[in-house]
């Protein structure tokens, strides 16, 4: 079992980070936010999809005027991500925004980022230092990860000193290697909850890959309260790539998890075309009204009657197929024969019951 590391505990629009919450799951809209109707269709189709925080780029005052009529509306709690203009960010939070990102690398005067944490206080608002290995000036004889890491506790240490505290921070690059390193030193470091992410991950096949590698492994280590999956195409697919990252590591389960053999010689059955059909029966229910299923469960297909139920042991319910027909098994023992074109009602009935 995985054993968390304590951090303080935030709360951004209902939502807790940190402490004994459970791993939240970010994404960002890919809509211009003065896009009302276009930014508020994309949050409310994140919601269904499983996203519990929604993050909107405000890059000038349209955006931020505009955030007046989507807070009113909006499916998820929002955090502005702000950049250069400090005056942005006062203005989103008169807005009505649950949360603040800011850059250190570009919003770094202390007049201005005193400016933005009386408003956040006024208004119990968290501010997320978002450092991006981007932004970094240059610093000589430290590591990427060690400035990184440097440049959020200085920027942090500002913060505290004017007495604030409801901070959150990430630390994101595009190399996975330098990602894990940066977050395991903030993690030795500080006792803030920390947002997870690669930065610039790709398009959704290999973005979803380095994703699940750097956020995995520090998840492992115990390390991370919220998460971001940053990919090149539909937001949905970032939450759901989020989702199957959680699962497979076991800190949150999503709706059932699906099980199959790789198939070999032996496969006399259709495993792969089972589990596609399968898998999109399986994706409807993973929420209910908008709701996440955090109940787990594990469905195998398996190709194999002479091993598969002993290999899919930890399996909930599944299917072994043979020639034409398979058995059906529940914690690796048998209770019932079923025929193949039979296999899919079949494994559904029981996973609904």
């Amino acid at each position: 079992m995985i054993k968390r590391k304590n951090t303080r505990q935030i709360n951004l629009g209902g939502v807790k980070i940190g402490g004994n919450a459970p791993v939240s799951i970010q994404s960002m809209t890919k809509t211009g936010t003065q896009d009302i109707k276009a930014t508020l269709s994309q949050i409310k189709g994140l919601k269904v999809a499983g996203c519990e925080i929604i993050r909107i780029a405000v890059k000038d005052d349209a955006a931020a005027k505009a955030l007046k009529e989507i807070m009113k509306k909006s499916a998820l709690p929002v955090e502005a991500d702000i950049h250069f203009n400090y005056k942005l960010a006062i203005a989103s939070m008169e807005n009505g925004v649950d949360g603040i990102r800011l850059n250190p690398g570009n919003i770094y005067r202390k007049e201005e980022i005193a400016a933005v944490v009386k408003e956040a206080r006024k208004k119990r608002i968290p501010i997320r230092v978002g450092v991006n290995s981007g932004s970094l000036k240059l610093q000589s004889g430290r590591s990427l990860s060690e400035r990184m890491a440097k440049s959020a506790l200085d920027y942090v240490k500002i913060l505290e000193k004017m007495n604030f505290r409801d901070i959150m921070i990430s630390l994101k690059c595009s190399d996975v290697e330098s990602t894990v390193r940066s977050y395991r030193l903030i993690a030795e470091r500080c006792e803030y909850p920390l947002h997870l992410g690669v930065t610039a991950a790709g398009l959704p096949e290999t973005g979803a890959i380095k994703s699940a590698i750097g956020i995995g492994a520090l998840l492992l280590d115990g390390i991370g309260d919220t998460i971001r999956v940053s990919l090149a195409g539909d937001p949905a697919e970032e939450v759901k790539v989020a989702k199957e990252i959680l699962s497979a590591i076991g800190l949150r389960h999503f709706g059932p998890e699906l099980l199959v053999c790789p198939t070999c010689g032996r496969t006399e059955i259709n495993v792969i075309g089972l589990a596609v059909k399968l898998e999109k029966e399986l994706s409807k229910l993973s929420t209910v009204h908008g709701k996440l299923i955090t109940q787990p469960l594990k469905v195998a297909v398996m190709g194999c009657v002479v091993n598969g139920p002993g290999e899919a042991k930890e399996a909930d319910i599944g299917i072994a197929g043979g020639k034409g027909s398979g058995v059906l098994f529940r914690k690796g023992k048998v209770i019932g024969k079923v025929k193949e074109k039979d296999f899919l009602k079949t494994l559904l009935k029981y996973i609904i019951k």
